[in-house]
């Protein structure tokens, strides 16, 4: 008898501490997400329930045959998101090296690296937009340096590595902190015996130091590379897709398409295969660098 009675109130407590977390998640992830598969097929203009118009796969048929600006879209992410990756992580790595040295200034300076990650993307968008636009051409003026001369966001070159710049300047600082909490965990004394075996600095790093954080890469080109291929608040704020398309991430594709062309459904199959495609790339991604991990 006690026992049934301690087991009902498990079972109350747990559904008074969980059951409204479990509904509001089922009402806003959960069930949006299958319906998802049903809109995909239809032709929808997202306000009117009433006229959404069964098509069968007739939205599939169209991104495959019929669509070359969502693969132009999807090419421009894949390369965003290897050169950003790459990019932030390097970066984000270095920076963690110079700061585990006996910098006076160190604490104030991952202060400042990190900061740039606390700003949200349409608000840094918007800063960095000014900077190329007025900013750089200021400068150039100035200083007659080609660099700060170039059409910065006018020509889809600069739009893209505008993209990239931003990125990564946002990025680096919260990989750094990752980078920085694995290096501090990494045993001295085997760096101590590596370095008395010889080891000089690149066998270091290469041997010790890399199998060592591999945990933390994994973590960190997972971060990276889900928040590059989903990229959208910068490519909003900073280019809006331009000039014309030539800047358009697959997440900004998805969004023009479902809410400023008013085709929902066409844009829900497009985030379907978009929600694979993310999939696919951060699972495998995890799989090969978890392969890699070995402990201390």
């Amino acid at each position: 008898m006690r026992k049934d009675l301690r087991l009902q109130r498990g079972w109350g407590q747990q559904i008074v501490f969980l059951g409204p977390c479990l509904l509001f998640f089922l009402t806003i992830v959960v069930t949006p997400f299958f319906l998802g598969f049903y809109y995909s097929s239809t032709d929808w203009n997202g306000l009117d329930l009433d006229k959404a118009v069964w098509t069968g796969a007739a939205n599939w048929r169209r991104i495959f045959t019929n669509d070359d600006k969502f693969w132009e879209s999807l090419l421009f992410t894949l390369r965003f998101t290897v050169i950003s990756v790459v990019a932030a992580n390097v970066l984000a790595l270095l920076l963690a090296f110079i700061l585990m040295t006996t910098l006076k200034t160190k604490k104030l300076l991952r202060t400042i690296f990190f900061m740039p990650n606390v700003i949200g993307g349409i608000l840094l968008g918007y800063i960095w937009q000014f900077i190329f636009t007025k900013g750089f051409a200021t400068i150039g003026e100035l200083t007659g340096i080609s660099f700060f001369k170039l059409p910065w966001l006018g020509t889809p070159s600069t739009g893209f590595w505008g993209l990239v710049i931003v990125f990564v300047w946002q990025t680096a600082g919260y990989m750094m902190v990752i980078y920085i909490a694995a290096l501090a965990g990494i045993p001295k004394d085997l760096v101590e015996a590596a370095k008395i075996d010889g080891a000089r600095a690149p066998q270091l790093f290469k041997s010790v130091y890399v199998p060592l954080i591999m945990p933390a890469i994994t973590i960190c080109l997972f971060l990276t590379t889900s928040n590059a291929f989903k990229m959208f608040d910068l490519n909003l704020s900073l280019t809006k897709g331009g000039p014309g398309t030539s800047t358009q991430s697959l997440a900004y594709n998805i969004y023009a398409e479902a809410l400023i062309n008013n085709r929902y459904g066409l844009g829900t199959a497009k985030a379907l295969l978009f929600f694979a495609a993310v999939s696919l790339i951060t699972v495998t991604q995890v799989w090969l660098t978890k392969r890699k991990e070995v402990s201390a």
